[in-house]
């Protein structure tokens, strides 16, 4: 059967398989539509329903997986689609994305206009370019670096695909970490003393790519995150504060999909870095930000150098969008806080806000930081006071009852689960810890299960200075099955300078 643009017409299933943000189709090798289209093996296909189209990279099968006149797809691409079972699609060739010649342009030395990064952002916003094209293009961003006109046209592409908040009222302040450091989940503590000082900051985060736990992930566990536009602006209107996940409101939708494919080529460009993270605070609405760029060798800014680079970089494309902005450099060289995964580091959250006194004293001086300086740049504290404003809040308990307000304007507080499984890994001989390896971490937490399973990560015991003896706990693994423990023991017995000892 064909539809009424002449392309065959399919009988879709939902397959439930998780790809990622990639579009995948299968269908049965033997499919009419295959032989007659000639549909092979990673063809990029057109896939259409009512108005909406994806590009899916395709996958015959065999056996009675699938019929001859079905198509299954992959979660990514039914949600992209909106689709409801029973339902038909139509198939077809890809057609090649016209933007694709801006991207070679680039390869070859040439400056992406404002009108070439409109066209190739729109094109990766609605799905018309494969994995290998996006390769291409943040290779080709990553090699030739972004000069600054570039980075302000990315910036702004990148807003436009998606949605925007306005606000009807200023300041509206935000927050960032940089990252590629383990633990250091500040956000929720930062919100509670902000909002609690009058201050409205309606942070949006995002959910974990790559690492064992996104802001959002850790904040799931505390209350409800997936909140729509009209749910974002109830909780703002009733408390001046808020965490949510951006990505359940389309604001700056590419990055995402950018960021995937970064972390995939370990690459990681300046110019791409800065107009991600700009991008998702225009899109919010934010008028004052204050970026964490943590620094270490196993962090993702590496030299103090690199931060300032980076630090002109987002300054500048930040004041050219109107956006107020403080930096500040931080320690990069061991994870913040004692938990990595989304519940332990929950824990860690709610021990610093409720005042407890084996709270991690370094998330909470880092939350103290931050939020003085929000507090500074927002008008509510004067110069060089903002951290003891900060202190101050926390310790009087306000911050603590607005971040309890907050959880019941989202959809009611949560407590975090607790694994079923933990295991001990011990300092393999007695000296003084030197370094810690936080990508390594990161890894160790996810093969334990974080984030999917809330509960599974670490819990780190020992510090970068301090003595240990042979035996000594160093970290604690969390997992719900004795098999993620497995996998994450072995990992570790491979890889055991991941905490590093000197004699």
């Amino acid at each position: 059967m064909s539809g009424a643009d002449g392309l065959p017409t399919l009988r879709v299933r939902r397959l439930g398989i998780d790809t990622l943000q990639q579009a995948v189709a299968f269908i049965h090798r033997d499919s009419p539509v295959c032989r007659a289209e000639g549909l092979s093996a990673h063809t990029s296909i057109l896939v259409s329903a009512a108005g909406c189209d994806v590009v899916a990279t395709l996958y015959p099968v065999s056996g009675d997986f699938l019929a001859t006149d079905e198509i299954g797809l992959s979660d990514w691409a039914w949600q992209a689609l909106s689709l409801c079972e029973p339902a038909q699609v139509r198939v077809g060739h890809a057609p090649p994305a016209e933007s694709l010649s801006h991207v070679r342009a680039k390869i070859f030395g040439h400056r992406l206009a404002a009108h070439a990064c409109d066209a190739i952002l729109s094109d990766i916003a609605n799905g018309r370019y494969s994995n290998i094209q996006l390769s291409e293009f943040v290779t080709a961003c990553a090699a030739n670096p972004l000069d600054r006109n570039e980075i302000r046209n990315l910036t702004q592409s990148m807003v436009q695909v998606g949605e925007r908040i306005r606000w009807d009222h200023e300041p509206i302040m935000d927050k960032h970490s940089v990252g590629g450091l383990a633990g250091n989940r500040t956000t929720p503590i930062v919100v509670g003393i902000v909002a609690a000082c009058g201050l409205t900051i309606p942070k949006t985060s995002s959910r974990s790519i790559t690492s064992p736990a996104g802001t959002a992930d850790t904040m799931e566990t505390l209350a409800p995150v997936d909140l729509t536009l009209a749910q974002l602006h109830k909780v703002i209107d009733r408390e001046n504060g808020c965490v949510a996940w951006g990505g359940a409101m389309r604001l700056s939708p590419t990055d995402d999909i950018l960021i995937r494919i970064e972390r995939v080529l370990d690459l990681d460009g300046e110019g791409q870095m800065v107009a991600s993270i700009l991008s998702k605070k225009i899109a919010a609405g934010a008028t004052h930000l204050v970026l964490d760029l943590p620094v270490g060798p196993t962090a993702k800014i590496r030299s103090v150098e690199a931060a300032r680079r980076l630090s002109a970089a987002l300054s500048d494309v930040a004041q050219s969008f109107g956006l107020h902005t403080r930096i500040l450099q931080s320690d990069g060289t061991q994870p913040v806080g004692r938990g990595i995964g989304p519940a332990l580091e929950a824990f860690d959250v709610l021990a610093v806000l409720q005042g407890n006194a084996d709270a991690p004293p370094d998330l909470k001086e880092r939350a103290e930081t931050i939020a003085g300086a929000l507090l500074e740049l927002g008008g509510v504290a004067r110069e060089g006071h903002g951290a003891a404003l900060a202190a101050a809040t926390l310790a009087s308990g306000s911050a603590w009852a607005k971040f309890q307000r907050i959880c019941d304007a989202q959809g009611g507080m949560r407590t975090p689960p607790v694994a079923r499984q933990t295991r001990d890994i011990t300092a393999p001989r007695t000296g003084v810890i030197d370094r810690i390896d936080n990508r390594r971490l990161s890894r160790l937490a996810k093969l334990a299960g974080a984030p999917e399973d809330k509960a599974a990560g670490l819990k780190i015991l020992a510090r970068i200075g301090e003595q240990v003896v042979e035996g000594q706990p160093l970290l604690t693994v969390h997992a719900e099955t004795s098999g993620e423990i497995d996998y994450a023991l072995d990992y570790a017995r491979n890889n055991p300078d991941i905490i590093g000892i000197s004699a």
